[in-house]
């Protein structure tokens, strides 16, 4: 086996596109993070981008380059180039195969991120953090990053319980072009970890038929069809992904959560109608990068791309 190259220094111009790129700020979930991109990474053949953020012009180091060793001995402990050799440590541990590049950039954590993801296939970050990423699920970063990132942007969180989709994929569906864009990047996760996946589709039940048995099975019955079209395509792209469909009514946040105990990945669309309507900034979005038990990812159309 050929040893593992290097990581380096890079400008931001040249980072590789269609990596995959994480988040490096040395704190306990940063480190998940930088863990779980590396495995993402390394399931889909992409290249991993570890990305430090000072969160001031200033005060960014440059990244460990070949030959920062030799030069000057090891950095100095909690330094740029330090977390960033770590982090390259960190992923060797998940994915020894791995091609990894680093960055260190004086921007707010925010913008970073943001301008990262126009060439990424994905950006990850921890559900909470130390320095440049502390205030990821407390302040205007989270918002900022799920709003307007161009790429699926993924916020690593503990997988606790051990509801009836643990191990599997949870997709939210509502018939929407932004939630097929969600439902094609599930399947996709579903396929690369040999995992089952479950579409799920949450409605609410207007008070005028909720005493009406017929009409309550017949809006039953419109919403499972909605759920059955919407991942149709996807069903026959991949026949090798377990899939599991329900519909819930109820809150779609609430809906969500709950169904997500222990899985692998809950993946939502960047915005949606009917139940999944808040999701941009609102509470549907928050409620999963905040409270649901597992990784979630947010994923949006490119720029330009048809989400009809």
């Amino acid at each position: 086996m050929n040893a593992p190259s290097p990581a380096f220094s890079m400008s931001p111009s040249m980072a590789p596109s269609t990596a995959v790129v994480v988040g490096v700020d040395g704190s306990r979930d940063g480190v998940r993070a930088v863990q779980w991109a590396a495995a993402d990474a390394a399931r889909r053949h992409l290249p991993l981008h570890l990305l430090h953020a000072c969160g001031a012009p200033g005060r960014a180091g440059p990244g460990p380059g070949p030959g920062s060793l030799a030069a000057g001995g090891p950095p100095p402990e909690g330094s740029p180039a330090h977390l960033l050799a770590e982090a390259v440590v960190q992923a060797r541990d998940i994915g020894l195969e791995l091609r990894i590049t680093t960055e260190s950039v004086a921007r707010r954590p925010g913008a970073a991120l943001v301008a990262a993801s126009r060439r990424a296939a994905e950006v990850v970050v921890g559900g909470r953090g130390t320095g440049g990423f502390a205030e990821l699920l407390t302040g205007s970063t989270a918002a900022q990053l799920v709003t307007h990132a161009a790429c699926p942007a993924v916020v690593v969180r503990p997988r606790e319980g051990d509801g009836p989709n643990a191990g599997r994929v949870v997709v939210g569906v509502d018939g929407s072009g932004h939630a097929r864009d969600a439902v094609r990047f599930a399947f996709e996760q579903a396929a690369f970890r040999r995992a089952g996946l479950t579409a799920l589709h949450a409605y609410q039940v207007p008070a005028a038929i909720t005493a009406d048995r017929y009409e309550l099975e017949g809006m039953r019955d419109a919403e499972r069809r909605v759920l059955s079209e919407s991942i149709a395509g996807c069903r026959e792209t991949y026949p090798e992904v377990d899939v599991r469909t329900d519909i819930a009514a109820g809150r779609a946040a609430g809906v969500l959560v709950r169904a997500s105990a222990g899985a692998q990945l809950l993946v939502v669309g960047a915005r949606g109608r009917g139940g999944f309507a808040g999701l941009r900034l609102g509470s549907v979005g928050r409620a999963a990068i905040h409270h649901a038990p597992c990784p979630v990812a947010v994923v949006r159309p490119r720029p330009g791309g048809s989400h009809a």
